[in-house]
């Protein structure tokens, strides 16, 4: 999978535990991406589940790498209705995310800084607000979130049109 990634311009990364509740967001968004979706040349989207940090540590050690990679996650904040789609800065990446090594291991601000400014790679998260993040394990998304899959699909659409 790694040397298929170093030969897009632009890969799409679904993260979370679809275990529990709204943290599966990102690999809803991949699954309905590739069910209804054609995607650009150059372009791959996959499910990482809970395998993040690990991937992109991968990703660092590539002679070539991808020119762009957008992050599809789900985050925590205040302030923001459930629901909400929004893109979070790298810089701004809430300190209760950074430090979530109970799930998927959001990786480091550190980490996806240096891809974005010494790996050559455009990282983008794009983000839901959650409803829900269970204690225990339940699968299966709150409506709000699940309501924000398609907009989701039609922002990274968007985004792959513009760069092409």
């Amino acid at each position: 999978m790694m040397t298929d990634m170093s030969q897009c311009s632009t890969i799409i990364l679904g993260c979370g535990n679809v275990l529990m509740g709204d943290d599966g967001f990102g690999p809803a968004v991949i699954e309905h991406l590739l069910q209804h979706h054609q995607l650009p040349t150059g372009v791959m989207a996959v499910d990482i589940g809970t395998s993040i940090r690990n991937l992109l540590f991968d990703l660092l050690l590539l002679p070539e790498k991808p020119q762009r990679m957008i992050i599809v996650d789900a985050v925590s904040e205040s302030g923001r209705p459930p629901g909400t789609l929004f893109e979070l800065p790298l810089r701004q990446i809430p300190a209760t995310k950074v430090n979530d090594f109970s799930v998927h291991q959001f990786p480091s601000l550190n980490l996806l800084q240096e891809l974005n400014d010494t790996g050559g790679i455009d990282v983008r998260i794009l983000a839901v607000q959650t409803q829900c993040i269970p204690d225990e394990v339940r699968a299966g998304l709150s409506h709000v979130v699940e309501a924000a899959i398609p907009t989701a699909c039609a922002w990274l659409i968007e985004e792959m049109e513009r760069s092409s």
